[in-house]
């Protein structure tokens, strides 16, 4: 096998914050390489550069390049769908950072637009790489917990406090729901993966201290259909606090997270109790989840694994964002089937 036949070989769109963070993490590495990086704002190309990766200015450039296997699309959340299709028009694979799209609808459309043109379609959720995550799942689907009853999560940090008012990301109709497609869409796709499918939910906003359109807290309560029960919550302005927390009839598990997916370094402190023992402590050091997400994109577009993420799953997240939109907007409960 040549190098170039090893190689899978991605063009990032966007050099935001998190687009940055996609290109450090991937250079170097053994086989995943990134040929260049989409970016129309003209003040980011010096960083490109140095870099040493190619920059374009229209995503069809790197489209036309048989070279390029895959696209990142790491750019606004209302640009997702048309760039999700345009992409799989090409015959080009397709990994787009969260959120798929801000409706059901738009999602759906998505997901048929990869399936037309045979083309795989990954998704931003790297917090189901976490090792604390993969020992969670294998607890669940070994019973452990015994009948479980309620979960309860937190995705807060003040990376963004200095955005610029007038930023995409503190426009309600871009980023809807305060910090859900931030950071709050990761918990909502842990718990589905979890706990399967979402009946209703109740969800509320607020904005306490940053002035933006959107706000600055969410908070939601589900409910799902196997009959349990979750909450969760997200703020844009509080130091770093990551949490998930289940509960079951035989124990109980606590997932802490001292830094940020982005951010390498401390612990990932696992507890779990059961009545009359004292609780136990597992500790995990932090891994680079984001990679490994992209990593096993990257195989089952190759057709050597089957990706984690199922369509349905995809599209039902993107449920649950429309519903909590809609449920904030008129402070009544929502329920999934009418999304």
């Amino acid at each position: 096998m040549t190098e170039a036949d090893r190689n899978f070989t991605v063009a990032i769109a966007g050099f935001g914050w998190w687009g940055r963070h996609i290109a450090r993490r991937l250079a170097g590495h053994d086989w995943l390489r990134v040929a260049g990086i989409v970016e129309p704002a003209t003040g980011n190309h010096a960083d490109i550069s140095e870099m040493g990766l190619a920059i374009w200015t229209d995503l069809a450039e790197p489209l036309a390049l048989d070279e390029v296997d895959a696209v990142i699309l790491t750019t606004p959340n209302t640009l997702h769908e048309a760039q999700i299709a345009q992409v799989a028009a090409a015959g080009k694979h397709v990994f787009c950072e969260k959120p798929l799209g801000l409706t059901a609808d738009s999602a759906r459309r998505s997901v048929q637009a990869c399936t037309e043109a045979g083309v795989q379609l990954g998704i931003g959720h790297e917090r189901r790489y976490e090792p604390a995550m993969r020992a969670l799942r294998e607890a669940l689907d070994a019973g452990e917990l015994g009948t479980l009853m309620h979960a309860e999560a937190a995705f807060s940090h003040d990376k963004l406090i200095h955005v610029p008012a007038d930023d995409w990301r503190t426009r309600k109709d871009v980023c809807p729901a305060a910090g859900m497609t931030a950071m709050g869409i990761h918990l909502s796709d842990l718990m589905l993966s979890f706990f399967g499918p979402v009946r209703a939910l109740h969800a509320f906003t607020a904005d306490r201290s940053l002035g933006w359109e959107t706000g600055d807290v969410v908070s939601v309560q589900m409910q799902f259909e196997t009959g349990m029960t979750a909450t969760f919550s997200a703020v844009l302005h509080t130091p770093h606090f990551i949490r998930l927390h289940v509960f079951g009839t035989r124990r109980w598990v606590e997932i802490l997270n001292d830094t940020h997916p982005d951010t390498p370094g401390g612990k990932v402190r696992m507890l779990t109790a059961e009545s009359g023992q004292p609780t136990r402590q597992t500790d995990f050091d932090w891994d680079d989840s984001v990679t490994a997400n992209i990593e096993a994109f990257a195989r089952a577009a190759r057709g050597e694994a089957e990706y984690p993420f199922t369509t349905e799953q995809m599209v039902h997240n993107i449920q649950i964002l429309e519903a909590i939109a809609r449920s904030a907007e008129t402070g009544q409960a929502v329920l999934l089937a009418d999304v």
